[in-house]
C-alpha cells in the first residue's frame, strides 16, 4: 500500500477503525444486527458499524426505527454516523424519513505519520503548546469550543476526563495558549488506536484572533510526533472544509466523507 493509494487507505480505515467500541466506564454497547449502539456517552447516543451487511428495504427501515426509538425512550439525542460510501445508496433518505437530520458533512482524511513527525516543528510566535490532563484545562477547552461553534460544548470536558481516567496512555490532549494572556486559543487531542496502524486527530478549533497563523498546523505536527513515538504509521482526521486544505498540504488524502445524522427526541 502506498501513502496515496486512496482505495487501500479507505479499506484500512474501514477494517481497522469502523465498528470499534469504546471501553469507558458507564458506556455500554448494545448489538442490533450489523450496528453497535453506544449508550451512556456524555453527549448522547451513537450508532456505528463497519457495514450494514446488505440490509435494505423494510428490514433497514426497521433497524433505523429501533435506534431512534431506543433513544427517544431515553430522552437523548443519537447520532448515526453515515459515510459517503455506505450502502445502500438510499440510506440518507431512509434516515431522514425516520427523523434523523443531517449536520455538516466532513471529509475523512488519512495521511502518513513519518514525514509529519520528521518535519521541523514551527510554533507561531507568541503561542505555546502544552499537554494537559487536568479537569480545569478540559473545561477551558470546552469553553473555547463553545465560543467557536456557538453551542453548548460542556460535554467535551466530561468526555476528555472520562477517557483520560480510563485509558491514560491512549489519549493525549494538547492546548495552544497565548503566551502573554495564557488564554487557550486552540486545542486538539490524539487517540491512539491499539491493534491498528492509526492514531486519530480531534479538535483543532481555533479562536478567530489566532487563525491563519499556523496554530492548527503546529498542533497536527505535535500530535504526529506523538503518534510516531508510539509506533503508529497513519493519521486519520474528520476534517471540516476549513481544515481540509491545510491537511492536503501536509500530505493527507481524502478517502470518503462522513455526515452525522442526528435524531433529537
Amino acid at each position: 500500500m502506498t501513502d496515496l493509494d486512496v482505495a487501500a487507505l479507505r479499506d484500512a480505515y474501514d477494517s481497522q477503525l469502523r465498528g470499534r467500541d469504546p471501553e469507558l466506564p458507564g458506556v455500554t454497547v448494545e448489538r442490533d444486527g450489523p450496528v453497535n449502539r453506544w449508550v451512556g456517552l456524555p453527549d448522547g447516543g451513537f450508532v456505528g458499524y463497519r457495514d450494514l451487511g446488505g440490509l435494505a428495504g423494510a428490514d433497514l427501515d426497521a433497524l433505523i426505527a429501533r435506534q431512534r426509538d431506543v433513544f427517544r425512550a431515553r430522552g437523548e439525542r443519537v447520532e448515526w454516523k453515515l459515510h459517503g460510501h455506505d450502502e445502500p445508496a438510499d440510506l440518507p433518505e431512509r434516515l431522514s424519513a425516520h427523523g434523523f437530520v443531517p449536520e455538516e458533512r466532513e471529509t475523512v482524511m488519512v495521511g502518513p505519520v513519518a514525514p509529519l513527525a520528521a518535519a521541523l516543528p514551527v510554533i507561531p510566535a507568541g503561542v505555546r503548546l502544552r499537554e494537559v490532563t487536568d479537569r480545569a484545562d478540559f473545561e477551558r477547552i470546552g469553553a473555547l469550543e463553545a465560543e467557536v461553534w456557538g453551542d453548548d460544548r460542556s460535554w467535551i470536558a466530561d468526555m476528555l476526563e472520562l477517557e483520560t481516567a480510563a485509558h491514560p496512555t491512549d489519549l493525549v490532549v494538547v492546548v495552544a495558549e497565548d503566551e502573554e494572556s495564557g488564554e487557550v486559543v486552540s486545542a486538539g487531542w490524539v487517540r491512539f488506536m491499539p491493534g491498528t496502524a492509526f492514531a486519530t486527530l480531534w479538535g483543532g478549533s481555533t479562536r478567530a484572533s489566532h487563525r491563519r497563523r499556523g496554530v492548527y498546523r503546529a498542533l497536527v505536527h505535535h500530535r504526529a510526533r506523538l503518534a510516531d513515538a508510539n509506533g503508529y504509521t497513519l493519521l486519520q482526521v474528520d476534517a471540516s472544509d476549513d481544515s481540509r486544505p491545510i491537511l492536503e498540504r501536509l500530505g493527507f488524502v481524502a478517502v470518503t466523507t462522513t455526515t452525522p445524522y442526528v435524531y433529537h427526541p
